[in-house]
């Protein structure tokens, strides 16, 4: 993924290898499945906004608009949504796009996603990282099918759920798959395409949304939903091709000389024993763990469950998401035309795309904590500085000078670049390297359901919230960056250029961390010697 085709390593703990250009087209193949992701964020961001515009002709098509036999019948269903987005009524600007119709239609793709991923951890612990793309890729086809073919709002709520469930087994195991193809001394390079490809998702997304605009009579949309199908494809048909990951193979049936004749060709070079032997031991360690969502909650993992629940949950309160859903609805907000602020969208997204590539390219030189830090307080400002804007020059009614609008535009182009060299990548890369084997497809499964149970919470209350705290909004979401900037600097290890399965040292010379590992290892050596003194 934006790594040379052939790259010489360094004998990271003794491990020899390079990354090879069957690695790269590998991890091409499956990172794209970030695309989908992001696709989808890029999507209803604009969605939210066209969907004023729709709601006439989705209810011509309800039985009971039907029967009224009038075009502007279905302003009886939905007439406060359709008024304040059209600016009918003197309504607050903070409050103009408060709607529990738009919350429902954004949220419900991650309530059925925070389900799956649940379900896809014992789908990818049992049948393999393969097995969950595939079924991740073609159910999102279906869901495609159904955006771009809708007559009502219960197909696009039908489709909704349907990009959830494939989002659900994507999300799940493509992390995962990345981290165990890629060589130790660039795991973090390769794994951060993930995010990239979600970045680029969402570019494609907001240019697509740029073009259809502007289509008469309105059926742009049915584009935008439907060209979702173009990367599950891609994806899904790649994903046939797909070598399973070496340390699923050994977990699997136990085939060694399969895993060897794998790795040796993932790395290039023969000398692959060292590497062979840790992927043993850790699948020997695993196959005695029946339940790795019980397993997970003993002491002994304690730190990779903190940072499973935590590490995805900061990622949310940042306020990201926020700006992939509602960028448009918010620069709408703030002044800019429809057009302007869907460009200024893409605009933002180009900036995000960039300090993707800058991560990838210093990730596993500087760390990740060094990235975590640099963002957070990038972040920081960047929140209270739009509040303070919007504060200052954007009241409840009324418009915003252009110079401020493109003012706080540039401000979040600041704010999103910060988020994508750190917290957006970083994300999926430190808790998929810091769990080991046993625990490691539940750990990735907590991550992606905190991830969608906090975007479900954030979908469903920031229109809200927006409304009555106004520009206090920003101001919040820059104190939880500060929180977690916090939790950074004082928990989290670094994790760089270490194998996966010696990642348990980098708890014993933790200040905070060692001291429960260190009781647990003293509990299970007691525990040992009273057996031992028994017989």
């Amino acid at each position: 993924m934006a790594i040379g085709a052939l790259v010489e390593s360094s004998a990271a703990a003794g491990y020899s290898g390079q990354v090879t250009s069957f690695v790269v087209l590998s991890c091409i193949v499956a990172g794209s499945g970030g695309i989908l992701f992001g696709y989808d964020l890029g999507i209803s961001g604009w969605f939210v906004v066209a969907l004023a515009y729709l709601l006439p002709f989705f209810q011509r098509w309800n039985p009971i608009s039907l029967a009224l036999q009038s075009p502007k019948a279905g302003l009886k269903f939905f007439p406060d949504v359709y008024h304040q987005m059209k600016g009918d009524r003197n309504v607050s600007n903070y409050c103009r796009f408060d709607s529990e119709l738009l919350t429902v239609f954004t949220s419900s793709l991650y309530v059925a996603g925070l389900v799956a991923t649940l379900f896809a951890s014992s789908v990818t612990g049992r049948f393999g990282r393969r097995a969950s793309i595939l079924i991740g890729g073609t159910v999102f086809i279906a869901g495609s099918v159904f955006g771009g073919a809708a007559v009502n709002v219960y197909m696009l709520l039908l489709n909704r759920i349907l990009l959830g469930i494939g989002l659900g087994f994507t999300n799940q195991s493509i992390p995962l798959y990345l981290s165990e193809m890629a060589p130790p001394q660039y795991r973090g390079a390769i794994n951060n395409g993930f995010e990239l490809c979600i970045s680029i998702g969402i570019l494609i997304a907001n240019l697509i949304n740029y073009g259809v605009e502007k289509i008469a009579d309105g059926w742009g949309w049915r584009i935008s939903l439907s060209l979702a199908a173009v990367p599950a494809a891609f994806l899904t048909i790649g994903a046939i091709f797909l070598p399973e990951t070496p340390s699923f193979i050994i977990q699997r049936d136990g085939n060694i000389d399969e895993a060897k004749i794998l790795l040796q060709r993932l790395r290039g070079t023969t000398r692959i024993q060292k590497e062979l032997d840790d992927l043993v031991s850790a699948s020997n360690i695993s196959r005695t763990i029946q339940h790795p969502f019980r397993n997970i909650l003993k002491r002994k993992y304690r730190p990779q469950l903190v940072i499973a629940l935590l590490i995805p949950f900061f990622n949310q309160v940042t306020g990201i998401n926020v700006i992939n859903f509602y960028a448009p609805v918010m620069f709408r907000t703030i002044g800019l035309k429809e057009s302007a602020s869907l460009m200024s969208a893409v605009v933002t997204r180009i900036c995000a795309t960039i300090a993707n590539i800058v991560a990838m390219v210093v990730v596993d030189r500087f760390g990740r904590r060094k990235l975590f830090l640099v963002g957070g307080v990038q972040m920081i400002l960047s929140q209270i500085m739009v509040g303070a804007v919007l504060a200052a020059k954007f009241k409840d009614h009324g418009g915003m000078e252009k110079e401020y609008a493109y003012l706080v535009l540039i401000i979040m182009c600041v704010f999103v670049a910060g988020f994508a060299w750190s917290w957006g990548p970083l994300t999926y890369l430190v808790p998929t390297e810091i769990c080991p084997l046993e625990i490691r497809s539940a750990g990735q499964s907590i991550v992606i359901a905190v991830i969608f149970l906090v975007t479900f919470v954030i979908g469903q209350t920031f229109l809200a919230m927006l409304c009555h705290l106004k520009f206090g909004t920003f101001f919040l979401f820059g104190g939880w960056v500060c929180v977690m900037t916090i939790f950074v600097y004082l928990f989290l290890p670094e994790t760089k250029q270490l194998p996966m399965e010696q990642m348990e040292q980098v708890w014993r010379r933790h200040w905070f961390w060692k001291r429960i590992v260190g009781e647990e290892e003293e509990e299970r050596e007691a525990a040992g010697s009273i057996a031992l003194s028994t017989t």
